[in-house]
């Protein structure tokens, strides 16, 4: 059995409260809330079950990355058993990526580093998984239309989170984790269209709601931006 002074030191027990912290504080209705009923349950299991050994967020945060890399493979083969394993290891990083910020907050670790480490292993994994589906199912099917609308609502979903940071740092907006729900409802809808063997419809949907989405953004942007009183 492990010696007790080998533990970091932290609460003797896995605080669940204290593990999600504020953010349930989401754009999304509480009703729409992935990360609320489905990832955060299911990732509270994992988050407890490493509480007192030496597992770090951050190496939670790197398997979640890896678990991604090995879904986007999965999704690369085109065939259909290939897309319901990328679309199964697609949700599960989805999970282990809720239980690291999880951890944090339970043992009181967070820091600077994780918050931006996870941003940037979600963006790479975000753009692996989808440019997998795409060049996936174009494998599949052999239909050049498809590889073309998934290629492009990769780029729109990307020039979408660059206008949305873009418009946070103009607005000076220092909250965090507001678009987290977001991207669970991302992730689990790849798995959805996976498993179904309806990643055409996924990107599709990709495509035209990131179209939307940047339009909005960027009507919202010069809405509420202020012209100084010399120009107006």
């Amino acid at each position: 059995m492990p010696d007790e002074r080998s533990f970091p030191r932290f609460a003797a027990e896995f605080d669940y409260a204290k593990s999600v912290g504020k953010a349930e504080n989401q754009w999304n209705p509480k009703s729409l809330q992935i990360n609320k009923y489905l990832n955060r349950p299911l990732a509270s299991v994992i988050a407890r079950a490493v509480y007192r050994t030496r597992v770090t967020p951050n190496q939670l945060t790197g398997l979640a990355f890896f678990i991604g890399l090995a879904g986007a493979y999965s999704f690369f083969q085109g065939r259909p058993g290939a897309f319901v394993l990328g679309g199964i290891l697609t949700q599960l990083s989805s999970i282990v990526d809720c239980s690291d910020g999880m951890l944090a907050r339970a043992r009181g670790q967070m820091s600077d580093f994780g918050a931006y480490l996870d941003l940037f292993l979600d963006r790479l994994n975000e753009f692996f998984l989808m440019t997998g589906c795409a060049v996936g199912y174009f494998r599949y099917s052999g239909r050049l239309s498809l590889l073309i609308i998934g290629l492009s609502g990769v780029g729109l979903y990307f020039l979408e989170t660059s206008l949305f940071y873009l418009i946070k740092i103009f607005a000076n907006d220092r909250k965090k984790g507001e678009t987290a729900d977001n991207r669970g409802w991302l992730l689990f809808l790849i798995f959805l269209f996976a498993v179904t063997n309806k990643l055409d419809y996924g990107l599709g949907l990709l495509f035209i709601g990131s179209l939307l989405i940047n339009i909005f953004l960027t009507i919202n942007f010069f809405r509420s931006w202020k012209a100084p009183a010399a120009l107006r």
